[in-house]
């Protein structure tokens, strides 16, 4: 085949969200954050198989992304989302039965008065200063809002991937000053947040990256492989070039496969020249520019040609990637690209 092969584990996503679930005591409920079509990896997939495994709330970015998991979904799950009751979102949250996070004293306005009694949540700002009520919003509007009946508090830590961080402990004395003695279930963890502490748990976790397979959450298991089938095989001379710009140049008689998948597949081209693939337990260089469509392994070392090439796999996850890119984990997981063959991997279920 010409395109390459993206083996995604559900049973390992199952895995990594059952051991976030045991993190935290038995009265916290443990949620599933699904936004950006499951980071990359198929929304409807990823969510069937957690639904599955007992969790039976999902957040996703915006109202058109709830929409899909609905459909795969079904009746039952809740389904909240973090960008809220935005203008011309009415009637897909009340048709489709979403929750809306509400972030404004607009959105506030625009939910009570088109929906009310229909579900909502609350997202406070305690110092990340991206979306929510700051405290003074909050103070005017806590009485109304809590006697309309939110089903969820929720703020989010900006430093969580690093447990030291000051941020984090004033973040939750935030949290705890704006939502204390409010009979709401509250929530403040996602992955990095969990792994804090019970602290930093309440009533409900949220836990996204880590479901996936990646940092901060350190033995995850990991959830995705990628195959890269090997076009073509060239060998070039000490002295020739390879690739657009000249950007490498052999210095001793080489072989070079030109391999399928490009930035145009989510292979950013900051990966030139640093990245490694593999051939089995064998590193393969990436030489020269990541290109459109295809990029070149040097593959002189090699016993036998290679049909395909792994980049991401037992020897390669999605962060030691993503420090090749100097990137995170999140950005090589939400860029693979539309033209993999995906291949699912899960155990049969019965009933």
């Amino acid at each position: 085949m010409a395109t390459a092969t993206l083996s995604i584990d559900l049973d390992a996503i199952a895995a990594n969200w059952h051991q976030l679930d045991r993190m935290s005591a038995a009265d916290t409920q443990t949620g599933a954050v699904i936004k950006a079509d499951a980071y990359g990896l198929g929304a409807g997939r990823v969510a069937r198989a957690l639904a599955h495994s007992g969790a039976r709330r999902f957040f996703v970015a915006c109202a058109e992304e709830g929409a899909a998991v609905r459909q795969a979904l079904g009746e039952g799950p809740q389904i909240s989302v973090f960008s809220g009751h935005m203008a011309g979102d009415t009637d897909t949250i009340n048709d489709l039965d979403l929750t809306p996070m509400l972030n404004s004293i607009d959105q506030i306005t625009r939910h009570l008065e088109s929906l009310p009694g229909r579900p909502f949540g609350v997202q406070l700002n305690t110092g990340m200063n991206r979306l929510g009520l700051d405290s003074v919003e909050w103070e005017a509007v806590a009485a109304l809002i809590l006697e309309a009946g939110p089903e969820l508090v929720m703020s989010h830590l900006a430093c969580a991937d690093e447990p030291g961080h000051q941020m984090n402990a004033a973040q939750l004395t935030e949290f705890r000053a704006m939502t204390d003695g409010i009979d709401v279930p509250r929530s403040l963890a996602a992955t990095g947040g969990i792994l804090l502490g019970p602290e930093y748990h309440f009533d409900l976790t949220r836990p996204g990256i880590g479901l996936y397979g990646g940092l901060p959450y350190e033995t995850a298991n990991p959830t995705v492989a990628l195959s890269l089938p090997v076009i073509q095989l060239r060998d070039i001379a000490i002295g020739q070039s390879v690739g657009y710009g000249c950007a490498w140049v052999a210095e001793a008689p080489s072989q070079i496969a030109t391999v399928s998948g490009g930035y145009a597949d989510g292979l950013l081209r900051a990966l030139g020249n640093r990245a490694v693939l593999w051939a089995g337990d064998v590193p393969c260089p990436l030489v020269g520019r990541v290109s459109m469509d295809v990029i070149t392994v040097d593959v002189s070392h090699l016993d036998q040609a290679p049909r395909t090439l792994d980049i991401l796999g037992p020897h390669q996850t999605i962060d030691d990637l993503a420090a090749a890119a100097d990137t995170i984990g999140y950005e090589i997981l939400t860029n693979l690209g539309a033209r993999y063959t995906r291949r699912y991997v899960e155990q049969p279920r019965r009933g």
